[in-house]
């Protein structure tokens, strides 16, 4: 090879080196940054809470949740989070809840005689449990 050549080639080479660097930072992974990931992680391993105005439900109506229902409370949200579901209507044996997907939070709640002719807003999906 010459001088010549062998110049060229150097130069196709740093040529190619930045054309991939210019690929691998255009395939990087688009979205969530890590600290978006985390705090979702978090978030989804927060227990079910229930709203003063659920728990004024459940003690007016005589509700009474063991924890094998607040598992099965958490669960059913988990499936409607899957849906994409935001507020849902949870039923549970005799029982029903609105629930906020997102924030995992009971919003009302309701049972028995309360479910007669009883019409449920302000919700995008349903789980029965």
């Amino acid at each position: 090879m010459t001088k010549v050549d062998m110049n060229q080639v150097i130069q196709k080479t740093k040529i190619n080196s930045n054309q991939q660097q210019i690929i691998n930072q255009n395939q990087r992974p688009k979205g969530q940054s890590f600290q978006d990931v985390l705090a979702k992680v978090k978030s989804s391993n927060q227990e079910v809470k229930i709203s003063k105005h659920a728990q004024a439900r459940l003690d007016q109506r005589n509700i009474t949740l063991s924890e094998a229902d607040m598992v099965k409370i958490d669960k059913a949200m988990e499936k409607a989070g899957e849906k994409g579901i935001k507020d849902a209507l949870i039923l549970m044996d005799n029982k029903a809840f609105v629930a906020n997907i997102k924030n995992k939070t009971i919003i009302t709640a309701a049972a028995n005689e309360q479910l007669k002719e009883n019409v449920f807003t302000n919700i995008d999906g349903a789980v029965i449990v």
